[in-house]
């Protein structure tokens, strides 16, 4: 049943198997923790690193309407990208409108993709104050926070969605 080949094989994975850990440790340059910093912008669900800077729903809309209308439409409805608002009270039917009001468990989880990952054309061009205040103005339309509400670290994190317990979170202190 086994010749040569199977023996030669063997031998082979044996022989990677020892020498490929070491060779790996090896390639690349380490990275220094100021290296990763600019990356490293993720924001927990309760709030942990979210930068200083504040924003209000009013301040927000005009930032929308500027940098955020063209996909998502006006007053965050009926874009080409999908509609932002709606749907709240949805999920347990057969129909869903899966929008950031409905469906969203966090708000500083809205926070962190509109800094990272908004205006599309433009990823992470946004001031942190610009980002609060984008974020303000979407849960102002989805009926969360009032048109007044100033958004800031301190702020955010406090917001109860109304899916916040649709959710079962990865994170250990976001666990209850």
């Amino acid at each position: 049943m086994y010749d040569n080949r199977t023996h030669i094989l063997t031998g082979l994975l044996i022989v990677l198997a020892l020498v490929l850990p070491a060779e790996a440790q090896q390639l690349g340059d380490p990275i220094s923790e100021s290296d990763i910093a600019p990356w490293d912008i993720s924001i927990s669900p309760d709030g942990r690193s979210l930068p200083p800077g504040m924003g209000s729903a009013l301040e927000g809309a005009a930032i929308y309407a500027d940098k955020c209308s063209a996909c998502h439409g006006d007053a965050a409805k009926n874009g080409p990208a999908g509609s932002l608002v709606g749907g709240i009270g949805q999920l347990t039917q057969g129909q869903q409108n899966r929008t950031l009001g409905s469906y969203w468990p966090y708000s500083t989880t809205v926070f962190d993709y509109v800094r990272r990952a908004m205006p599309y054309q433009s990823p992470g061009s946004l001031s942190d104050s610009e980002v609060y205040a984008v974020t303000a103005y979407l849960l102002h339309v989805n009926g969360i926070v009032s048109k007044h509400y100033v958004l800031d670290a301190d702020s955010l994190p406090i917001i109860r969605m109304p899916n916040r317990d649709g959710f079962i979170s990865d994170w250990p202190s976001a666990r209850q």
